[in-house]
């Protein structure tokens, strides 16, 4: 249903121009959903500003019409963070993909906030620098969203998520006022660091339009290897041997026997599909170090139970072996109509046992449920596979999330790592972090958008 009327539609065709303006039924399906399962809700426009400017004129006119507004890249998110509300208007910024400057006196990238990931530390790459933040859906995610989203990745054990390469950003305020926040400076301690309120924030706070980005030196030399196990267990106490030995490798990413066994079926790189677990381990930096940590991963691996490890000959190699992790979640995509790829994390140390916990859930309740992650931090992805026109299915689906939650929750976990709340999490945000917090971090919300404009019904209600 289209609730935005006539004289807004033709304000905004004036603002940008008709080409930019989408409004009918068949144009607005494509964006009436993003990556997250079984949710769905109709725009009553989509526009594609090319400015910051233009996202402010825009959010006046919402404004002034109480409309509200929903942002959107490429609508990847796994979590309903970019999905719309019955006939908001959604600002998609995919067309304002201008990379500004890759400045290698300060170490800094500029750009505007639809470049895609990939294409972020590729130019990194032309000059000898390094994007470290790497999402799963970097290819066709935006960097906008990434940190909208403040999106993880597999390098996350050694160098963080998007948060930490942030040093700042344009952004319009739901009053539409444009502002600068942060600059090039490796130090700044003025005032409050209000940047890091908006990263994450899930567009609930301003619409990020430019992003300053720290970008590293690339790393020298990369080696990649993959250990096999029999038991979950073994491949937990070996990251733990790794992490006790004062290695921070770039990655330690796992796969479960499901998830091992759709991506051969899908991938045909050769794994056994007889295994518990699959162990994606990779370090990066200087030659010499690189070696050297990665025959004491081997060594380690090989002592805490793998039943195998293999260690890439070159760089080629070493891609087709993390492409079994890469592939994990397409592989298990093709194996049901509909996909649910959950997030949560848990303390390191209770890694081996949750994943023997999802495992029990998914019998329990008579499921099919693939897990992967990323080991060395603790971020688990049970990702179920169903068909959402089952409903009876999908009704054990909810039970078991539930069970998966609370255990989470219980163990000092995370209801969410990487992929944050927005309207699939919302539900179990309070019970992670108390009344205290939640009742603050809805206060913000209201300081900062006391109309409710910018994506309502995210994050909380």
């Amino acid at each position: 249903m289209n609730k935005i009327e006539a004289r807004l539609i033709q304000s905004l065709n004036e603002i940008l121009s008709p080409d930019r303006v989408l409004t009918s039924d068949e144009d607005l399906v494509p964006y009436s959903f993003d990556g997250t399962a079984a949710l769905k809700q109709r725009p009553g426009a989509v526009v594609f500003p090319l400015t910051a400017e233009e996202v402010s004129e825009c959010v006046l006119l919402a404004r002034r019409n109480n409309v509200p507004v929903v942002t959107r890249g490429s609508g990847t998110g796994l979590s309903g963070g970019s999905v719309p509300l019955d006939g908001c208007l959604v600002i998609c910024l995919v067309k304002m993909d201008k990379l500004i400057e890759v400045d290698e006196k300060n170490l800094t990238l500029r750009a505007q906030s639809g470049v895609i990931t990939k294409e972020i530390d590729d130019a990194c790459a032309k000059v000898g620098l390094f994007y470290p933040p790497d999402p799963g859906s970097m290819k066709i995610s935006t960097i906008g969203g990434n940190v909208a989203e403040n999106s993880g990745g597999l390098r996350g054990l050694k160098y963080g998520v998007t948060r930490d390469y942030v040093m700042g950003f344009e952004v319009v305020l739901p009053d539409g006022t444009l502002t600068f926040l942060g600059n090039k400076c490796v130090k700044d301690v003025a005032g409050y660091s209000m940047k890091d309120i908006f990263i994450g924030s899930e567009g609930t706070l301003g619409i990020i339009t430019e992003v300053i980005l720290k970008v590293l030196p690339r790393p020298k030399a990369r080696k990649t290897m993959l250990a096999l196990y029999d038991s979950m267990e073994d491949a937990a106490k070996t990251i733990s041997a790794i992490i006790a030995a004062k290695i921070i490798p770039c990655t330690l990413e796992f796969l479960d026997r499901v998830t091992v066994q759709c991506v051969e079926d899908y991938a045909k790189i050769g794994l056994p599909t007889d295994v518990e677990a699959l162990v994606l381990m990779e370090t990066d930096g200087h030659p010499v170090v690189v070696e050297e940590e990665a025959a004491q991963m081997m060594a380690l691996a090989k002592a805490n139970g793998a039943r195998d490890v293999r260690a890439a000959a070159d760089e080629a190699e070493g891609a087709r072996l993390a492409a079994a992790r890469r592939n994990a979640f397409s592989a298990l995509a093709r194996v049901r109509p509909t996909t649910i790829l959950e997030d949560v994390t848990v303390p390191r140390s209770e890694l081996a046992a949750m994943v023997a916990f999802i495992d029990a859930v998914a019998k329990k309740h008579k499921l099919q449920i693939g897990t992967f992650g990323h080991l060395g931090d603790g971020n688990l992805h049970p990702t179920f596979l169903t068909n959402e026109r089952d409903h009876e299915e999908m009704h054990r689906i909810e039970l078991a999330l539930e069970e998966i939650v609370e255990e989470t929750i219980r163990v000092g976990g995370t209801v969410t790592g990487e992929h944050g709340v927005g309207l699939a999490k919302k539900s179990f945000l309070k019970r992670q972090l108390g009344e205290g917090s939640y009742e603050l971090m809805r206060s913000i919300k209201k300081a900062l958008d006391p109309q409710g404009l910018l994506n309502p019904g995210k994050i909380f209600d």
